[in-house]
């Protein structure tokens, strides 16, 4: 046996080490309690699904990035890759009979066989809400209004929230009668951002030079309201109108909320999934590459699972949050002086029972207390306490 392997850990996956975990631990706590004060309640689906599950639809590019294996049966199951489908396959199958909206929210763990780069490995967390049951854009302004406010409520400051619609795209697309291949082509360039491919892409049509430089510039329609506007004269027909007056009725909700600030349209912005059905958007945060947030309408994923119900919602990558904090010198209010254990008890050899009563005393005051293990001098143990961030150290001789 390869001793060096056995010290080793698969590929894509992480430890978390003390400190880490205690980061991440207290972000999903305040998570998880703002889900609850927007009236979000948790669930929790297995890890594994069945791939036809995950699959539904036969959505583009899933399965060749899922951990698969075989059950006892000889049935074909995978790790979940993400939230939103096991979630949906739960709405539709046992909560029918519940009155909507359906209000859910989850901190779990996903899988994804991927290239690993900073803030995401092939093993990451995430958390987030699925809305299900309302149609109307005050739907989509809530989970974007509580997007934001989780992220403030966990200490981030600095970001901004990426808006843009499916439809828009789509129904520019259609009305210059692109080929469902070419329609494929233009929204993965546009997914990954990458201009030179979107500009081989729609050079490679038919199109008249006005068409190609309409397509070629809707990476570039980004800002506040005006981008609206300038929108409006792309759009030709009624499928893309509808797109840009849902963003304004959303924007305008936003507003309400206070948080026009956050806000900007991108209307070249494209998730990377595509059950994806009316508005989507992306939170980034400054010296972090990639969305640390995002989420979206898809109105159509639990008709596939048998019930027809409009649903929105949004994960965040814990990790990649975890990160954004760090850039921006906020993960210290995780470690400061207020976070760490109360008091160490330690003891001579004569006093073990002493501590143990102490120890019980201080704990059921609330008190976070770690008796000693072993007698030890009074330098040994300030020498502990030291090293491990206790405030205070009772010594009992």
């Amino acid at each position: 046996m390869n001793k060096g392997l056995l010290l080793e850990i698969p590929y894509g996956t992480r430890d978390f080490l003390p400190k880490d975990a205690k980061v991440k631990r207290e972000i999903e706590s305040k998570l998880a309690k703002n889900f609850s004060l927007w009236g979000y309640d948790e669930i929790v689906t297995p890890t594994i699904e069945y791939v036809d599950t995950l699959t539904i639809n036969n959505r583009s590019g899933i399965e060749t990035h899922l951990f698969k294996f075989f059950d006892k049966n000889n049935k074909t199951v995978a790790l979940r890759h993400e939230m939103t489908t096991p979630i949906a396959r739960v709405a539709a199958s046992r909560m029918s009979d519940d009155i909507l909206p359906y209000k859910l929210s989850y901190i779990s763990n996903v899988y994804r066989y991927e290239q690993t780069q900073e803030g995401r490995q092939c093993e990451f967390y995430q958390a987030g809400v699925e809305l299900m049951g309302v149609a109307e854009a005050l739907g989509d302004a809530e989970v974007i209004a509580l997007a934001v406010d989780s992220l403030q409520k966990v200490g981030l400051k600095n970001f901004e929230v990426c808006i843009g619609q499916v439809d828009f795209i789509n129904g520019i697309m259609q009305q210059m009668g692109l080929s469902q291949e070419k329609q494929l082509q233009i929204r993965q360039a546009l997914e990954q951002r990458n201009l030179v491919d979107l500009t081989n892409a729609v050079e490679d049509t038919k199109l008249p030079k006005q068409a190609k430089e309409a397509l070629k510039s809707i990476p570039m329609l980004q800002g506040k309201e005006e981008v609206l506007e300038i929108a409006n004269n792309l759009a030709l027909n009624e499928q893309s109108r509808k797109a840009l007056d849902n963003l304004h009725d959303i924007y305008t909700l936003l507003k309400a909320y206070n948080l026009a600030d956050f806000v900007k349209f991108d209307l070249g912005v494209i998730r990377d999934f595509d059950y994806y059905t009316g508005m989507i958007f992306e939170v980034y945060a400054p010296m972090i590459g990639y969305p640390i947030c995002g989420g979206g309408r898809y109105d159509k994923m639990l008709s596939d699972f048998g019930t027809d119900c409009p649903a929105t919602g949004f994960a965040m990558g814990i990790e990649r949050l975890m990160l954004a904090l760090d850039k921006q010198n906020n993960i210290d209010e995780f470690t400061n002086d207020e976070n760490q254990k109360d008091i160490y008890v330690a003891y001579t050899s004569n006093k073990l029972n002493d501590a143990i009563a102490l120890v019980n005393e201080l704990r059921a005051e609330g008190k976070v207390v770690e008796l000693a293990l072993t007698n030890q001098t009074k330098a040994q143990a300030q020498l502990y306490i030291k090293n491990k961030l206790f405030k205070e150290l009772i010594y009992l001789e």
